[in-house]
């Protein structure tokens, strides 16, 4: 019980978004058993008195299941007898089970959290530089209607345009398509996540983006799950990088859509001023900047009222005057002559592309590209994708890191393994005090290879990936299949003190011990069953928490019925030990 209790600790200093979602749970799991630790040390024996019939007795269930288990207990300890003979192969079970560690751990994908069915889509949308609202509002409102004739399953569909507000941001649009209940429509949100990417691929005036909500995180309106940034000492290097960076990744089979938030693509008119021609016409540069102010800015003046209404005063020429950029070099500045002179005497108009805004990362001019996955790859793929192409493209001057929910993915791994470590510790350390000894503590530690072995093969063989919750299952199972070698171990020492050989204790407390342990493994594998059976509303992602456990215990539960007998013949103290039960009775027999 203390073994199981213990492994929750390191959950319950976890730091980050998995602290925050774990805390609770690791507080409830231990504060469980440790209550049910002393109810069945106090209320149960009580209980037992008071209920159990005291005749010898037997129902007819009883008499019809009892013959089964003990055929079974007959052929455990045929078969077990048999391995004692042959106990060298407990090591090579245990290599295998490390080999399957290994491999599963390289073909097994790695992501933050399952995607979960929210009935939920989101589609953003970017027009070019310099798109005006009406050119973005036509865009939005086509793809408005693809959405409506692709996506029958829709409930109701918001859209937004120029969601920043301002001018700058004309360019930008939002989709928001929420989708009638999983039982109500033939298509997962997933399958129309990816059928809808593949036809708003095909419209040309803007870069779209399908987006589906993550499962965890700490971004604020979704955003793509693979966000990598890039930090370059100069801008001038950056814009030399961004076209090279953009081409690997989109060339890259990881990633359906790759985009980055610094772009050189705004339009941008500089006007030059000859001003020594505009002195010799008497026209001041200050004249030159007002004259422009006025004329394209749309800045208010003032208000006045008219008919009980309030109206702003702006001042600027009227539309069809400014919508090309020769307009700019018609305008007229009046000199100090008071002649008014033409712009195009003394400017000239000179294009050219800057970003419509700079970013900065950690103090450095950074980019971040963000990119969301093909069909069948994970975050954690994505980023594997990213750091190979930074090797490629980047030389030493430039730094990267991650962002978003690639930052949560990347912190709550190492977390996590720092976790599964300080687990294996702090169980080591109790059941080691527990047992005033290294050796027994060490031949249950055995247990956990089999046990992880398990999960890992099992996560694979059901197409399950390495996420924050399959994690957790595995902390959890660290606990769960530590119990069955205690009670082996334990039992054993028992019989060593009554005076059996080590073989022979190993082998009758693993037979005595065989129905105890079938019952609680059992138990706990139905009891995570509808885990694993992806039975209600966002099951999919605790799924691979039930695989997870039901995989590492079925193995762990069937392998430690025959390794740690073996592994305890040759770890165990081979001199014979006398507990100190048996010291207290001979004590009380001399007394007599």
């Amino acid at each position: 019980t203390v073994s199981l209790a213990v492994v929750f600790l390191p959950i319950m200093f976890l730091q980050g978004v998995t602290g925050r979602l774990f805390r609770e749970f690791a507080v409830v799991i231990a504060g469980s058993v440790v209550i049910s630790a002393f109810v069945a040390l106090t209320l149960t024996p009580m209980l037992s008195s008071r209920v159990i019939n005291k005749s010898v007795h037997h129902s007819k269930f009883y008499q019809l299941t009892e013959p089964f288990f003990q055929k079974l207990i007959g052929g455990y300890n045929s078969l077990l007898t048999k391995f004692l003979r042959k106990r060298w192969l407990a090591f090579v079970i245990i290599g295998i089970a490390a080999l399957t560690i290994f491999l599963t751990m390289n073909l097994l994908q790695s992501e933050l959290a399952p995607i979960e069915d929210r009935n939920e889509i989101r589609i953003t949308t970017t027009t070019p530089e310099g798109s005006t609202f009406n050119f973005t509002y036509n865009f939005m409102e086509k793809l408005n209607q693809l959405i409506e004739e692709k996506v029958p399953e829709s409930e109701s569909i918001l859209m937004a345009v120029a969601i920043g507000g301002g001018g700058g941001s004309n360019n930008s649009g939002f989709i928001r398509i929420s989708l009638v209940e999983p039982e109500k429509r033939n298509r997962s949100q997933q399958k129309i996540y990816e059928d809808l990417s593949k036809q708003v691929n095909k419209l040309s005036d803007g870069r779209t983006f399908v987006v589906q909500a993550q499962t965890i995180g700490t971004q604020r309106g979704g955003g793509l799950p693979v966000q990598y940034v890039v930090q370059a000492p100069t801008l001038e290097k950056l814009r030399e990088i961004i076209p090279k960076f953009l081409d690997e990744a989109r060339n890259d089979n990881t990633f359906a859509q790759v985009d980055v938030n610094l772009k050189f693509s705004k339009p941008e008119l500089v006007l030059e001023i000859d001003r020594s021609k505009a002195r010799e016409l008497g026209v001041a540069v200050v004249d030159i900047a007002q004259t422009l102010q006025f004329s394209f800015s749309g800045q208010r003046y003032g208000y006045f009222i008219m008919n009980g209404k309030q109206y702003q005063i702006i001042g600027q020429v009227a539309k069809e005057f400014r919508s090309k950029p020769l307009d700019l070099q018609t305008l007229y500045v009046k000199s100090r002559k008071g002649e008014l002179i033409q712009l195009d005497n003394f400017v000239t108009l000179k294009t050219q592309s800057t970003p419509p805004q700079l970013y900065r990362f950690n103090r450095y001019v950074s980019a971040t590209f963000s990119a969301s996955l093909a069909p069948g790859k994970t975050i954690g793929d994505g980023i594997d994708a990213m750091d190979r192409i930074a090797q490629k493209v980047l030389d030493k001057s430039f730094s990267t890191a991650l962002t978003g929910t690639s930052k949560d993915f990347k912190e709550s791994s190492s977390s996590l393994l720092f976790t599964f470590m300080l687990a294996l510790v702090f169980l080591y350390l109790i059941l080691s005090a527990q047992f005033e000894s290294f050796r027994d503590p060490f031949i249950i530690m055995f247990t956990v290879p089999l046990a992880v072995a398990g999960a890992f093969f099992s996560l694979y063989v059901f197409n399950q990936t390495m996420n924050i919750f399959s994690n957790i299952g595995l902390v959890m199972l660290i606990g769960l299949v530590t119990k069955n070698g205690i009670l082996i171990v334990e039992f054993a020492n028992q019989k060593k003190a009554q005076g059996l050989s080590v073989i022979e204790a190993a082998r009758e407390a693993a037979v005595l011990r065989f129905r105890p342990i079938l019952m609680t493994s059992l138990s706990t594998i139905l009891g995570t069953l509808p885990i694993a059976l992806a039975i209600g509303a966002g099951s999919e992602s605790r799924v691979s928490m039930g695989i997870a456990v039901i995989g590492g215990l079925t193995f762990s539960t069937v392998l430690t019925l025959f390794v740690i007998p073996a592994i305890y013949y040759y770890f165990s103290e081979k001199v014979k030990t006398v507990s100190n039960v048996v010291v207290e009775s001979n004590e009380n027999n001399k007394s007599l």
